[in-house]
Parts: structure tokens; C-alpha cells; sequence
């Protein structure tokens, strides 16, 4: 509905209700109406076509805040002509949820499908879900979740493979332009703003509907003939918090993208998503250790300086605390990401771990095994060891891997940074080595 125009049922989510909150009454009435998710309710999308004849399925919406999941379920419930139940996991408990079981199987014997919209399903434990399977499995409920955590880390594998997981998206400016607009439609005016103010109006949404249509309700209560800025608006409005959760699917997101960065060497986008990550509250600890990672796992010994700097920054850090601290972790992240990187100790350590843990029970060979007492001298211990200090060039080429095992390489440096030197050292070390073996041989 491009004109901005809507029409409400009575008694419907969409009622003008005046005590109802303004994202409640503006509900859409149908799945048409729903912005923002094209790719689901378009005429290709899994509910863009209708159900048929066929059994609705369950599934689980999955996506940030404000971007349609109890909406979309309630128009779901509708448009297949079930009962739409609705329940959500934070307060519901075992009992409520038996008595809608037994509910939903009398209507089915009359006929009805019931849908039970979970809302927040992530917060039920294994046993819970369990709990719904039987119920699913034989049609007493259609089951609908909705969750802004990540499925596949939340809901176990038995439900996982009972539902089909649909992405909802954050809302585009377009979309929320257009939300605007019906808003403004219904409430029968224009907001107060400056045309740059409703572009900050919609950056301050973040994507998120409700958030919104709660800001636009905030501003019904100004003068409308007092035309609001940019600045004037953000005074006005209680600053939005960032979408963040410091131990959910953001929390990691945005620890990927700045980790991604560093990598890609793009100091921009690196100190951008660092930003976001202290302004939403992170632990700066956190990140300084995630940082002090970074130069061990990307960096390495291209520049063995950028370990020494990360472990400085994190030291400011808890000298100084926040904000000062905190551009000394911006600094580091500015250093890492311009480092030359290498992954070869990562590589080359993960090598020999696996290796390790395959011949885990191969002694050392006997030459470089101490022999304080006699008896370990007479059964071998240090013999034949030659002390590199006495040799040419202080290096006696003697092999260290256990006495059946082949000699191995795990590091292979890069031809960047400080790896280059280290390079030239293992080739001239090869070499001696070489010369002293085939002496020996001679």
C-alpha cells in the first residue's frame, strides 16, 4: 500500500483503541500490507503464495526486534483459519501450556487448527521444547517461534528438524519511510520535522518498526507548528540504545566484523566496529584481549611488534579506564589492521598439535634427555648430545623429533614483514644443516 493508506478492523490488533500504543494500532490487516519482508511474503517468498490445501507448517521467525515476527504470525493464524494462541516463553509455564495443548486438541476434533505463537522461544530450555514435539507431530498445534536469537544456537536439533526457519530482515529506509507515512496518515498530520530531521528520525529507528511508530508518538505530544532540526529532535527523543546483547548473536556479529576487518586490513572499518562495540556497552577488557588474539592469530611474526603493542594498550587500558583507555585500544586496532599479516605460526602450531596428539607416546630421543644419575647415563640418556655453543657457527644440526619419527616442517614463513628475515634464517639454517649431514655422511 504505497499511498500510505490503511483501513483498521474493530476489535482487530489494528483497533484505534486510543490507550493502545501506536505500533499496536497500526498493525497491518494483511500480509500484503507487511513492509520490509519481500523476500518472504512476495509472490516467490515461502508465505507469499497462501497455503493451499495443504497443511500449514510450523516454523520459526527468526530476526532483530521490530521487524514484523508477531505480526506476520497473527496474519498467518488468520489468513489458514486458525485459532491464534499466543504465549510467550519468559512468563509462560508448564501448566498454562498443557491447558492450551488440551484446548487446541478439542478444537481440532471440531475442526480448527490452532496456532501457538511462542514469542521469545529461545528462553525455553531442552526439556520444554521436547514438550512440544508430540503436539507438532501430530497437528494438536501448528507451532510458530519467534526469536531474535540464532536458532541453530538455541533451539535443539529435534525441533530444528520439526520447523522451517524463516529470516526476517531490519527494516531499509524505504520501508520505514513508508511507515512514516501511514503514521502520520492515521494520526491525520505531519510530523514537526525539518527534512533533515526525518532522515535522522529514520536513522534513529535502526531498522526496527516499533521503535519508530514509539519515537513518533513522543513527538504527537509537541507543538506541530514548532518545526524541529536534526539536533532538536535527538534532545527531544530519549537516545535509542543500540541493538546489542553481550553474549548473543550481535555480541559475536559485531566481534566478527571488527576481527574481519583488522584481517582485511582496513583501518576505517575496523575502528567503525570497534565503535559500535564500546558504544553499545562492550567490556573494553574484552576487546583489548580479542585485539591481543588478532596480532597473535593474523599478524604473527610479520611484525612481532604488534603483540608487544596490543598487550601496552590493554595495560593502558587498566591504568587510565574509560574513555581515556579506550583510544589506546583504538590504537592498537589502527596498528593491527595496517600490519603486514601472516597466519603462519597459527598454521604452523595448529600443524603440530595435531601431529602431537597423534604420536603422543614418542619419547624423546636419548641425546638430548639430562642423565643426572649414573644409571641413565649407562642406558644412554645424553649421549652423542652435541652443546650448539661449541659448534661452527653455533649450530650442531642435530635432529630433536622423537627417533621414529621423520623430520617434519610445520612453519613456512611468508615473504611479508618481519617473516621475510625469519625466512632467510630457516633457509640458512636448512643449509647448515645439509653441509653437517652430508659431512657425516662423507
Amino acid at each position: 500500500m504505497d499511498d500510505g493508506k490503511r483501513k483498521t478492523v474493530p476489535g482487530s490488533p489494528g483497533d484505534a483503541g486510543p490507550l493502545r500504543p501506536l505500533a499496536d494500532r497500526l498493525r497491518p490487516d494483511s500480509l500484503g500490507d507487511v513492509v520490509g519482508q519481500g523476500h518472504l511474503l512476495g509472490p516467490e517468498g515461502p508465505l507469499g503464495g497462501g497455503f493451499g490445501a495443504g497443511p500449514l507448517p510450523s516454523i520459526i521467525l527468526w530476526g532483530p526486534p521490530g521487524t514484523g515476527k508477531t505480526t506476520i504470525a497473527r496474519l498467518v493464524a488468520a489468513d489458514s483459519a486458525h485459532e491464534f494462541v499466543q504465549i510467550s516463553a519468559v512468563y509462560s509455564n508448564t501448566a498454562e501450556i498443557r491447558k492450551i495443548f488440551e484446548g487446541a486438541r478439542s478444537r481440532l476434533e471440531n475442526g480448527t487448527g490452532t496456532v501457538l505463537f511462542v514469542d521469545e522461544i529461545h528462553r525455553f530450555n531442552k526439556a520444554q521444547q521436547d514438550g512440544f514435539l508430540p503436539y507438532i507431530e501430530d497437528g494438536t498445534v501448528t507451532l510458530i517461534g519467534a526469536t531474535t536469537e540464532n536458532p541453530s544456537f538455541e533451539l535443539n536439533a529435534a525441533l530444528m528438524s520439526r520447523v522451517r526457519v524463516l529470516v526476517l530482515e531490519r527494516l531499509g529506509r524505504e520501508s520505514l519511510k513508508l511507515l512514516l507515512k501511514r503514521a502520520e496518515t492515521f494520526i491525520g498530520r505531519k510530523m514537526p520535522l525539518t527534512a533533515e530531521a526525518r532522515e535522522v528520525l529514520l536513522e534513529l529507528a535502526n531498522g526496527d518498526a516499533r521503535a519508530l511508530l514509539n519515537m513518533v508518538e513522543q513527538l504527537q505530544s509537541g507543538d506541530p507548528d514548532d518545526q524541529l532540526d536534526g539536533h532538536a529532535l535527538q534532545r527531544r527523543l530519549s537516545r535509542r540504545a543500540a541493538v546489542y546483547d553481550k553474549s548473543g548473536d550481535w555480541h559475536y556479529n559485531l566481534i566478527s566484523a571488527l576481527h574481519k576487518s583488522v584481517r582485511g586490513s582496513d583501518p576505517d572499518a575496523s575502528l567503525y566496529w570497534l565503535a559500535r562495540m564500546l558504544d553499545a556497552g562492550e567490556d573494553p577488557r574484552y576487546l583489548a584481549r580479542r585485539l591481543t588474539r588478532m596480532a597473535s592469530e593474523d599478524v604473527g611474526l610479520a611484525d612481532p611488534d604488534a603483540l608487544r603493542i596490543c598487550l601496552a594498550a590493554w595495560q593502558a587500558y587498566e591504568r587510565l579506564g574509560s574513555p581515556e583507555g579506550e583510544l589506546a585500544i583504538a590504537e592498537a586496532t589502527i596498528y593491527l589492521a595496517l600490519s603486514p599479516k601472516s597466519n603462519a605460526a597459527y598454521t604452523a602450531y595448529s600443524s603440530a598439535r595435531k601431529i602431537a596428539r597423534r604420536t603422543g607416546s614418542e619419547p624423546p630421543p636419548k641425546h638430548v634427555l639430562n642423565a643426572p644419575t649414573r644409571m641413565m647415563k649407562e642406558i644412554g640418556y645424553g649421549s652423542g648430545y652435541k652443546y650448539d655453543h661449541d659448534e661452527s657457527h653455533a649450530f650442531s644440526g642435530q635432529e630433536y623429533f622423537p627417533e621414529r619419527m621423520e623430520r617434519l616442517s610445520f612453519f613456512s614463513p611468508v615473504e611479508r614483514g618481519f617473516e621475510r628475515e625469519l625466512r632467510k634464517r630457516m633457509e640458512y639454517f636448512a643449509k647448515l644443516r645439509k653441509r653437517i649431514r652430508d659431512g657425516a655422511a662423507r
